[in-house]
């Protein structure tokens, strides 16, 4: 399960990158930022998977 979750995350990341490029290429600072938020969501989901496998080996 948690191979399934740091793929989700990835994921995460790779659509808040999609979402803020489309943002820059219509202007659109709204979609920017959500973008931006997406990927702080997936790297701290990242982290805490990384986290979660330090304490658990």
């Amino acid at each position: 399960m948690r191979t399934k979750n740091k793929v989700r995350n990835a994921a995460r990341v790779v659509k808040g990158r999609a979402q803020e490029a489309a943002g820059r290429a219509v202007g659109n600072d709204r979609m920017v930022a959500r973008g931006k938020s997406e990927q702080v969501k997936g790297h701290l989901r990242q982290a805490g998977e990384k986290a979660r496998d330090a304490f658990t080996e």
